[in-house]
């Protein structure tokens, strides 16, 4: 295991934290920064990899070879376990939502996987809703054999062990604990770490990249039924739904990516930088407070025309 150790230790937890002075299409009372997750690793970045980084190491404790998870066929997750097959030594199996997939081209994603030696298993819909199934998990294991199996979307107490090390590494570079941090939500498993790791002196914020009622916390895997007086997950910048997006969208990605020359992506880290921007523009936070964003990464899914 420590070669795996030292592997992973090269590459999960650092990445930089930029300061970005004037960011937004106007000027806003607050000082933004940018924990660059995206530049984690070359093939796949940002917090799929934190998420897998003790799981790794467990199905390596357990000499388990093979990786198994589950996915829609645009998953960041997917992409990111294929990529961690490849690079750590694991074979990987991926489980598809949609079985109508089998006979068509596969989209770059999943060619992507593909490529990096995954197994791909397109399944019906129904029996994909039983991916936490049990006896389905068993039947699994008896048709691959001994798989170490990670959820879809990948969050587990593992993951939130993994992603929970963003706050210490962000009070290290910045030298103080931020005002503010703020992550798009999917899964909750990135806001989970952050919430198990930020002293209740900094604001946690969740925005949801995925249209759920407000105050719906138990859509989100790992958080807290009653979330702690610190934090908050805002549901109204998800632009119409998961991987949904608008002209106005569009239009403040293309301004914030020629302004800083930093790509982001529709589904999740585009909406982040949105809210906080109407956020801030609306009095939220206090003046000149120091606000750190997470690029979660997922940049193989960006389509911005």
């Amino acid at each position: 295991m420590s070669d795996l150790v030292a592997h992973l230790a090269q590459i999960v937890g650092h990445s930089p934290l930029e300061f970005l002075p004037n960011p937004f299409p106007e000027p806003v009372p607050i000082r933004l920064y940018l924990k660059r997750d995206d530049l984690l690793h070359p093939l796949v970045s940002g917090n799929k990899w934190r998420k897998l980084k003790y799981n790794l190491l467990e199905a390596d404790r357990l000499g388990i070879k093979t990786l198994l998870t589950f996915g829609g066929a645009y998953s960041n997750h997917l992409y990111a376990t294929a990529a961690a097959g490849r690079v750590f030594g694991f074979n990987t199996i991926g489980i598809v939502r949609g079985d109508e997939l089998a006979n068509k081209p596969l989209n770059a994603t999943l060619s992507f996987c593909r490529g990096q030696g995954m197994t791909l298993q397109f399944t019906d819909r129904a029996t994909y809703l039983r991916a936490t199934d049990p006896a389905y998990l068993s039947d699994l294991q008896v048709r691959y054999g001994h798989c170490y199996i990670l959820p879809e979307g990948g969050t587990n107490p593992l993951a939130i062990q993994g992603t929970a090390e963003l706050m210490p590494e962000l009070n290290a570079q910045l030298g103080m604990w931020p005002t503010a941090v703020a992550c798009a939500v999917g899964t909750g498993g990135t806001l989970a770490g952050l919430i198990g790791s930020a002293p209740s002196s900094v604001q946690v914020l969740g925005i949801s990249a995925v249209k759920v009622p407000p105050g719906s916390n138990a859509h989100f895997d790992g958080l807290p039924a009653v979330l702690p007086s610190n934090v908050a997950v805002l549901t109204d910048y998800h632009y119409g739904g998961y991987a949904r997006t608008t002209p106005e969208l569009l239009d403040f990605i293309r301004a914030f990516e020629q302004k800083n020359g930093i790509l982001l992506e529709q589904v999740y880290t585009g909406k982040l930088l949105f809210a906080l921007y109407d956020l801030a523009r609306k009095g939220y936070f206090p003046d000149q407070a120091t606000v750190v964003a997470i690029h979660t990464g997922g940049l193989q899914g960006r389509q911005i025309p």
